[in-house]
C-alpha cells in the first residue's frame, strides 16, 4: 500500500541527480507533485522540466561535510522540511583487485559508502526531531550478485547494504524508514563513461584475456537490461511504500539474481553465475 500516490506537499532530495538514476528520479518525482532538490557537483537547472516553485537545484559533494550541509539547510529553507533523501550518487569501477591502486580503492568508497553514512548522519537529527522520514540506498545488483573484475566497487555496495540493514532497526525506534533499491544493470545510464577514465591499465596482462572473455560473455547477458524506468519506479515505491519492506531490486537482472540467490542452494547459485558469467580463461 502507498501513501498519496502524487505526494503533494512532500519533499526529497536526491544526490547525484545530473544523469542516469538520479536525474530520471528527479523528473519522476517532480512529475508526481513533489517538492525536488535535486543535487549534484555542478549544478544545472536545465536538465529538468518543472515549476520552479517545486524544483531547487544545488551543489553537493557527498565527500564534502560542509557541501551536504549547505545542501540541506537550503532544502529545508525553500519547502520547510525533507521528507526522502535518496542516496544515489556514484562511481563505478571496473579493474582488476591485483592492480587497483589504494588511493583509488578509497576514493570509491569515499562516494559509495562513506559518502552515504555521510548524508545520513547529516539528515537523521532533523529526521528524527520530526518522528517522521524516509532514507533510500541505491546499491547495485552487483550486491546481490557479485561479477568478475568489479570487486572494489561490490565491496563499497555490499558496504552500503549491511549499513542500511543495520541502521534500519535503529531508526524505525525513532520513526524514520531506511530501505535500499538494487538497480539492475543499464547500458543506458552514465555508469560506463563516469568510470571510464579511473580504469584505463587496470585490466592489464595477465588479466586482459580474462577481461575480453567476460565482455565477451556480457554480450549475452541473460536477462534484459534494467531500464530508467524501471528503477524511477522501484525508488517512488520505496518512497511512497507504507510496508516494512526493506529492499527494491529493480530489473529483470536484480530480481533474478534475488531469487536465485535467496530462493536455491548455495551451490546451485555458485554454478548458475560461473555458467553466465565467469571465463574459462586461466590467468598466470
Amino acid at each position: 500500500m502507498t501513501k498519496d500516490s502524487q505526494g503533494t506537499g512532500k519533499t526529497v532530495l536526491i544526490t547525484g541527480a545530473s544523469s542516469g538514476f538520479g536525474k530520471a528520479a528527479a523528473q519522476h518525482f517532480l512529475d508526481s507533485g513533489w517538492n525536488v532538490i535535486a543535487t549534484m557537483r555542478k549544478p544545472d537547472v536545465s536538465k529538468f522540466t518543472a515549476s520552479k516553485d517545486r524544483l531547487l537545484v544545488l551543489e553537493l559533494d557527498v565527500t564534502n561535510k560542509n557541501s551536504i550541509d549547505r545542501a540541506i539547510g537550503a532544502g529545508i529553507a525553500a519547502f520547510g522540511a525533507i521528507d526522502v533523501l535518496v542516496n544515489n550518487a556514484g562511481i563505478g569501477l571496473l579493474s582488476a583487485f591485483e592492480v587497483t591502486p589504494k588511493s583509488l580503492m578509497r576514493e570509491i568508497f569515499e562516494t559509495n559508502t562513506f559518502g552515504v553514512m555521510a548524508t545520513c548522519r547529516a539528515i537523521i537529527p532533523l529526521m528524527r526531531k520530526r518522528g517522521s522520514g524516509t532514507i533510500i540506498n541505491v546499491t547495485s545488483s552487483a550486491a546481490i550478485a557479485p561479477m568478475p573484475l568489479v570487486a572494489i566497487y561490490t565491496a563499497s555496495k555490499c558496504a552500503v547494504e549491511g549499513f542500511s540493514e543495520s541502521l534500519a532497526y535503529e531508526m524505525r525506534q525513532v520513526g524514520i524508514t531506511v530501505r535500499l533499491v538494487e538497480p539492475g544493470l543499464a547500458p543506458s545510464t552514465e555508469f560506463g563513461n563516469n568510470c571510464s577514465p579511473l580504469m584505463s591499465g587496470l585490466t592489464p596482462a595477465p588479466y586482459d584475456v580474462f577481461a575480453q572473455e567476460y565482455m565477451s560473455k556480457m554480450q549475452n547477458y541473460p536477462t534484459a537490461y534494467a531500464t530508467d524506468e524501471d528503477i524511477t519506479e522501484a525508488v517512488y515505491a520505496a518512497a511512497t511504500d507504507e510496508s516494512d519492506r526493506l529492499r527494491y531490486p529493480a530489473g529483470a537482472d536484480s530480481k533474478m539474481f534475488g531469487e536465485l540467490r535467496w530462493t536455491t542452494s548455495e551451490e546451485n547459485y555458485m554454478e548458475k553465475m560461473k555458467e553466465m558469467f565467469a571465463p574459462k580463461v586461466r590467468v598466470g
